[in-house]
């Protein structure tokens, strides 16, 4: 297999980083292992806790720091479209997030997506749309806050803690930012959405948001086993669409 550790994360951008949310879950599977919900590190056997985001971005950390291959699926944003790029003269997806955590700092312990809503002058329309979202049937724009399904609020909570992760892990491969191709042995960072594959296994007792959390790790470590993620990290994509998408993203599994 090309990855030891895969984890699904379906995220949320509710309230504040220190905000304990049952809509953040996390699963993870080892070598070809089932997998397993991951608890919340403040969990105690007489308690559970759900996870923040500044716990979940340090089990991240700590994920990548291992030395074993590992590859986590998460479904928020990790790049805006051309034309926000365009617009704000960003040159490249690591100016983009620079800037992004300068004017929405969301990752500061009591901020909330809503008060840089009205403020930053960093926004965008709900007509903007990604290449890879206009190739699926329901993905909706980054932009578009406040419809079911959608994942602005959590893709503006969690940009500026991928600006940390990039700094604190560099040796991580965000795909396709740093290259369609995943070279042996690196552990890799993707979005995903997870009504991709939810459908795909029986729900069985798991709420809503453990579910999507399951199927994506459920499906990264079915595709590592079968030896076909290689061709979802290279799409049939023409060099035009490639071009902008090294810039905007791709959500891993849209084909």
């Amino acid at each position: 297999m090309q990855f030891e550790n895969h984890i699904g994360i379906d995220y949320s951008g509710a309230a504040t980083p220190r905000t304990r949310s049952a809509t953040i879950q996390a699963y993870q599977s080892r070598a070809s292992e089932p997998p397993t919900h991951v608890a919340s590190p403040a969990s105690t056997d007489q308690r559970k806790r759900n996870w923040n985001r500044l716990e979940l971005f340090d089990w991240i950390v700590s994920q990548f720091e291992q030395s074993n291959p590992t590859i986590i699926g998460i479904d928020h944003g990790l790049s805006f479209p051309i034309s926000y790029f365009n617009r704000y003269r960003l040159n490249s997806w690591n100016d983009f997030l620079k800037d992004f955590a300068t004017h929405w700092p969301t990752d500061h312990p009591e901020a909330t997506v809503e008060q840089f809503r009205e403020t930053s002058s960093r926004i965008g329309t709900n007509d903007e749309m990604r290449i890879s979202e206009n190739w699926t049937s329901s993905a909706k724009s980054v932009f578009q806050f406040d419809v079911q399904g959608s994942v602005a609020k959590s893709t503006h909570a969690g940009l500026p803690f991928i600006y940390r992760l990039r700094n604190a892990v560099p040796k991580v491969h965000c795909w396709p930012f740093d290259g369609w191709e995943i070279p042996p042995g690196t552990s890799v960072l993707t979005e995903i959405y997870p009504s991709l594959f939810r459908n795909r296994f029986p729900r069985q007792t798991r709420t809503v948001d453990q579910q999507d959390a399951y199927s994506v790790c459920r499906w990264l470590n079915e595709m590592d086993q079968a030896k076909q993620l290689p061709t979802f990290f290279n799409p049939p994509i023409d060099p035009s669409t490639k071009k902008s998408a090294a810039k905007e993203g791709w959500i891993l599994g849209v084909y």
